[in-house]
């Protein structure tokens, strides 16, 4: 069976520069994913000082959808999960799944570090037609202290609801721009991330995802993913267990630039 993801952080539907409101924007290039399942951080489920500003009606819409972000963009074709994660007066932000397939059960993990940055850990058992995959997004804090400890707790998080070996896919925003958290991953889970089963190509994802590492023996592989305009730190990962990985790119163009300050990652797999 193929499955394709993608992973984004979408900057709470606003855009880097000049906070201007792109969820309808997002909601289209989502659907350019054409992923079956999108894992999404820095989701906004509730949002009132966004609906007072930009909710009017212009031009027979509204520039800010009332309801949730990831049930706007999962509307009536895909089944959505969330993990609220930061709250605050006017609304509150997290995680979130988006899914073509059914999505049996979910569960948010705090592993907030210190109380000025709330981060979570979405676990959601997705029903494909070949059995349970088990999707954790992630979105770990800004020190490397705090990661560290988070991804002890990931790693525990996973032990715990898939012990057998059975499919995983860890997506998200590691804010990780050393690769320092991957060998721990790997070592304790038995994952690989995306890139480091592709080939070398001469697409402009892979010049710009491989950009000053040749002959350094050793460096990462992951992909370079912030700022969207022009990509340098490499926050975004997909980590894989039990899938062949036959694809991997970033999202590169003024479309992305426009809409979040990460650029996506979309990635096709097959179950092993």
């Amino acid at each position: 069976m193929k499955i394709r993801v993608a992973t984004y952080n979408i900057h709470k539907g606003v855009s880097a520069i000049r906070s201007q409101p792109r969820v309808h924007a997002l909601k289209q290039a989502i659907g350019l994913f054409a992923a079956d399942v999108v894992f999404l951080q820095e989701v906004q489920g509730r949002h009132d000082r966004n609906v007072a500003q930009y909710g009017a009606e212009h031009h027979g819409h509204r520039h800010w959808p009332e309801t949730a972000q990831h049930e706007f963009f999962a509307g009536e074709a895909l089944h959505a999960a969330y993990g609220m994660n930061a709250v605050y007066d006017h609304g509150h932000h997290g995680n979130a799944l988006l899914s073509a397939y059914p999505i049996a059960q979910s569960r948010n993990h705090d592993v907030s570090d210190h109380a000025y940055e709330q981060r979570g850990i979405l676990h959601c058992e997705v029903d494909t037609p070949k059995g349970t995959v088990h999707c954790y997004v992630v979105h770990l804090g800004l020190f490397a202290g705090g990661r560290g400890r988070q991804t002890a707790a990931l790693i525990e998080a996973v032990k715990a609801s898939a012990p057998n070996g059975e499919p995983v896919i860890i997506a998200g925003d590691f804010n990780d721009w050393r690769d320092t958290l991957g060998d721990k991953l790997r070592q304790a889970l038995g994952v690989v991330e995306v890139f480091e089963q592709i080939g070398d190509t001469t697409t402009l994802s892979e010049l710009v995802r491989t950009l000053g590492r040749r002959h350094k023996p050793g460096a990462s592989t992951a992909a370079r993913t912030f700022p969207a305009a022009l990509p340098f730190f490499r926050l975004d990962r997909i980590y894989v267990r039990g899938f062949q990985v036959d694809n991997a790119e970033v999202m590169h163009g003024s479309l992305w630039a426009r809409l979040s300050d990460h650029a996506p990652i979309v990635a096709e797999l097959k179950l092993a």
